[in-house]
């Protein structure tokens, strides 16, 4: 939909909710295809972090109160959390948008929903980025679809999930393929820094969520002196987001490689591009270091009942993005007792040296991307075109404004999907432990 399709006058007021960094970059994404697409004629208000800030939007609850990952991680703060749905909620109601787009971060965004429906409010409600209801707990699909008009998916394979139980879906793409990450200069950041262009460069992202990033910092610390035990000097760049900024650069000192700490995307591609090998967290970055071409090994540690729960539930093979679109494993996943600076450094070397292995990387990571709908539109503006349609079905009355209510439509009574659908990663054995909704930053 164009800005000459909209009726005169018309500037679509919405209140767009992101939870956590990965959900505040798709939210300036969106926000900035909204406006390409209205020319301009729109109003925001919301809750994000600093993307979304950038955008715009002065954002109602804190991002750090909210991007928090893991059952045991959650409870602490879990008053923290209901409150800042309650204000969300009484935001809401009092602006009167033309409607809710909630991205990800399903333990604050549907809560929100839930308490909009349970209030009585009609108004359209969108949410971005599907639940991996194919990795766990499938009956999420059935619960969305008693709040939600309409759900986004990022991957190809995700809708028959959620269209079984009535829930209008549609695949946009994943928004990592307008992030510029394959535009990258290794030379202008070797140049900025002052790094001899024959010296071996090290990327390690250790997450966005105050947890993940404890948790693993002292790992990534720890591999970083095996491999330069093993190879010798080499620098150190650590991208991150201000949600964790103060804690990664508190935990880099004293790392090997005088670490260089950078938060800005255009730096982190040019870091991307002079860099051998990626260390990261297991979430969407790996989407990111696939448009980058950098070889790379992911690792995750939650708590340990976090990892005791997660264990007994997940049903897949892999839980690496790459991986997943391959329905293969490719990419190193380093997870639970695995996730070990020995053997972070083992896979980590293997990389750097291995030239077979690296073609091997590469070529995987463009099928992953084509996989993903490389050089088509814009998910971004995708993404815009299916909201603005979902606001111009309500004009039309062609959506119901009235919250869903809907009965098993397909899924078993257990809450798992008919085991006819045998989407990517869910064959074999079970993972043991979970890629979380988001798919990280």
């Amino acid at each position: 939909m164009s800005a000459a399709a909209l009726p005169a006058a018309s500037q679509p007021f919405l209140f767009v909710i992101a939870g956590e960094p990965s959900g505040d970059a798709l939210g300036a994404a969106l926000i900035r295809g909204l406006r390409a697409r209205t020319g301009g004629r729109l109003r925001v208000a919301g809750i994000g972090g600093e993307r979304m800030a950038a955008e715009g939007v002065a954002s109602l609850v804190p991002l750090r109160d909210l991007a928090i990952g893991g059952v045991a991680e959650v409870v602490p703060r879990a008053p923290v959390i209901l409150r800042r749905v309650r204000e969300t909620v009484a935001a809401v109601r009092a602006m009167r948008p033309d409607a809710v787009v909630t991205i990800d971060s399903s333990g604050f965004t549907w809560r929100v929903a839930q308490r909009l429906r349970r209030a009585g409010e009609t108004l359209p409600l969108i949410h971005y980025v599907a639940p991996m209801v194919w990795a766990w707990r499938a009956g999420r699909a059935r619960r969305m679809a008693r709040w939600y008009d309409h759900l986004m998916a990022l991957l190809p394979f995700e809708l028959p999930y959620f269209e079984r139980v009535g829930l209008a879906c549609s695949y946009v793409g994943h928004p990592v393929l307008d992030s510029g990450a394959d535009r990258g200069s290794g030379d202008r950041f070797r140049r900025g820094y002052g790094i001899d262009p024959a010296t071996l460069v090290l990327s390690v992202l250790p997450g966005s969520r105050a947890g993940e990033v404890q948790r693993l910092l002292p790992l990534f610390g720890e591999a970083l002196r095996r491999i330069e035990a093993a190879r010798g000097r080499f620098r150190v760049v650590v991208p991150t987001v201000a949600t964790v900024a103060a804690a990664v650069a508190a935990g880099v000192r004293g790392w090997p490689g005088e670490p260089i700490v950078i938060g800005e995307p255009e730096h982190k591609y040019d870091a991307f591009a002079a860099s051998r090998v990626a260390l990261a967290a297991s979430g969407s970055v790996a989407l990111e270091l696939a448009m980058a071409r950098l070889p790379m090994l992911v690792c995750y540690r939650l708590s340990p009942l976090t990892e005791a729960l997660l264990d007994r539930v997940v049903k897949v093979r892999q839980v690496n993005l790459v991986n997943l679109l391959l329905d293969r494993p490719l990419v190193p996943e380093l997870l639970r007792h695995n996730c070990t600076a020995a053997r972070i450094a083992e896979e980590a070397l293997r990389l750097i040296d291995d030239q077979q292995l690296r073609a091997a990387h590469l070529a995987g990571y463009d099928q992953a991307l084509q996989r993903l709908g490389a050089g088509g539109q814009s998910p971004s503006l995708r993404a815009a075109d299916q909201v603005l349609a979902v606001l111009a079905a309500r004009r039309r009355g062609d959506l119901a404004a009235r919250p869903r209510s809907l009965g098993n439509g397909g899924i078993h009574n257990d809450g798992n999907p008919d085991p006819r659908d045998r989407s990517p990663g869910t064959r074999n054995r079970k993972v043991p432990l979970s890629a979380h909704d988001d798919p990280g930053p």
